[in-house]
Parts: structure tokens; sequence; C-alpha cells
């Protein structure tokens, strides 16, 4: 079994104070388990956040950073047939325009149904179609294009343009002209439709762009996908510290704790904003002896180096 844990470490001070006041008992007595083995190595501007490239490699995908195709992934998933395309993840959000800065929202926070969702894809579907993109609706935060230009075209994560400025992790590509030009399009379009008059009615955020990632031509499996708990996600990018401190602690006394039962051959990669660590189990012996007398790594310090 091989764990991932996406945003076991956060970079602002808020963040690392709640840190350093974590207690985690099961990740101490495991780190007194587990070798260190490989580090992915990277920084805090990268595209691709550390554990969508710790997902990647282990799938046995290639992609320059922000190039894996996990919207062709997810679109096939969703019943899509993505052929040999190249697709993008198309997702409603809400911008917050305010005094100094724009600040992209969660596409779940719009609480999109069914029916709503498909009333903006189908008014925002004839601008891509024109262009002769082909584009497809998967589910309420879950649109599809796919389009030649999206083969290589490299773009930031919705993990790490969501709560910050979008307008700082636009694409720089020359290929991204074209997803520009719609996006004014779109941002155009949504400004006085009813379907955002009625959303301001009742006191609701409007869907006013999208934001597109994970683009590329499908890449098969070649590896089985490690299991993934994404349970500090939504707290450490709203940046509510607190809470993602007991999201923290829940897993050490669930899953983490349930790693310290057994003898199978497992493996745990931690991930923060930069780097992300594997460690893998191995033997009991004179070693672990010697960790747990002299109290073994300290989490929170390892923690702070992701």
């Amino acid at each position: 079994m091989h764990l991932v844990i996406p945003f076991a470490a956060p970079l602002s001070n808020a963040g690392r104070h709640a840190l350093g006041a974590l207690t985690l008992p099961a990740l101490e007595s495991l780190l007194t388990r587990l070798a260190p083995a490989e580090r992915n190595d990277g920084d805090e501007y990268q595209l691709s956040p550390p554990h969508e490239r710790v997902l990647g490699k282990a799938l046995g995908w290639v992609g320059a950073d922000g190039a894996l195709p996990w919207a062709a992934q997810a679109a096939a998933a969703d019943g899509i047939d993505t052929g040999k395309l190249a697709w993008g993840l198309l997702s409603p959000v809400h911008w917050h325009v305010g005094r100094d800065a724009i600040t992209m929202g969660d596409p779940e926070a719009l609480a999109l149904d069914e029916a709503e969702s498909r009333a903006y894809f189908d008014a925002v579907r004839p601008l891509f179609e024109s262009l002769g993109w082909r584009a497809a609706w998967g589910a309420p935060t879950r649109w599809y294009v796919a389009h030649e230009s999206l083969t290589a075209l490299p773009t930031a994560s919705l993990d790490r343009v969501e709560g910050r400025n979008p307008d700082l992790w636009m694409p720089g590509h020359p290929g991204a002209g074209l997803v520009k030009r719609l996006q004014n399009e779109v941002q155009m379009l949504l400004y006085t439709h009813a379907l955002n008059d009625a959303r301001e009615s009742e006191g609701r955020d409007t869907l006013n762009s999208f934001w597109l990632s994970g683009c590329g031509v499908r890449q098969p499996a070649r590896h089985a996908a490690p299991d993934v708990i994404d349970t500090l996600r939504a707290p450490a990018l709203r940046e509510d510290w607190e809470a993602w401190a007991e999201a923290w602690r829940a897993l050490d006394a669930g899953p983490l704790r349930e790693a310290l039962q057994g003898d199978a051959a497992w493996s745990l990669t931690l991930c923060g904003e930069r780097h992300a660590q594997t460690y893998i189990r191995q033997p009991r012996g004179w070693l672990h002896g010697l960790r747990s007398r002299f109290g073994g790594p300290r989490a929170a310090a390892l923690l702070k180096e992701l």
C-alpha cells in the first residue's frame, strides 16, 4: 500500500504556527519505522503541486510542469470518449474582484446543481465550438474542452490558484492566447446573463469565469495509483488552520494509526507546497529500537521541510 497525503505542510506563518502546535503520535511512531526514500523537490511557484507530480510519476505518465493530462483522465471517468484528442478541464468559478486584486474561489462553493450547471455550460459552449473546440459536460464543476492547442499547454493546477490571484498563474505559453481570449468572452457573456442575475438576487456568488487545467492527451496508467487522503486540502486552501489541524489529528487517529497495526509492506508520501518526501517501511530491528530510544524524528520538523 502507498499512502499519499497532500497539503501535509503549509508555508504561511499562520499555517506553520498551527503545524508547530500539532501533536501527531501515530505519525511520530510511524516515522520511527520508516526510512526516507525518494524525494520530489520543487518550489511553490511550479504549476504542478508536489502531490500531482508524485501521482503522475506513480501512474507512469510523462509531461512537463503543468502538462499532466488530468483532464483527459477525469473526462474518461465521467464517461466521455476522449479518443486521441487533447483535453482540458474547464472549472466554472467565481472571481472575487477586490480593490487591489482578484481572488479565485472554490468551484464547489458555487453549489451548482446539475440543472444550473448545464444551463451555464450551454450558454458558454457556443463560444468554444465556434472556434473549432469540442466541449463536453461531465459534472456540475467538471466541464471539458478539447482542441489541438491543448496538446502541450502548461497550466496551473486548481490547487495552486484557488484562493489566490488567478492573474499571477495565467499561462505565459505562446499557445495560451486563445484561452485568454475565450476567458474574456465568457466573462463578458456572463456579466449580464439572466442566470447570474438570478443568483445575485438571491445573494449568491455569480459564476463569472473559468479556470483551465490538466491539459493533454490521455495517457495510460502504467502502474496502480496510490491511495490519496485529501482531507487536508479544503481547510488548507481556505487557510482555516484550526480546521486543518483538526483534520490532521483525525488523519493521525484514523488511517495512520491503522497503518501501525500491520506488518505489510507499505510506503507513505507526505506532500507540502514545494516538495514531497516518500518513506518506506523497514524491518523492525535494532535501528527501530535506537530511534525509539532517542525519540525518533520529529514529525513537525520533517513536515516544515516540505
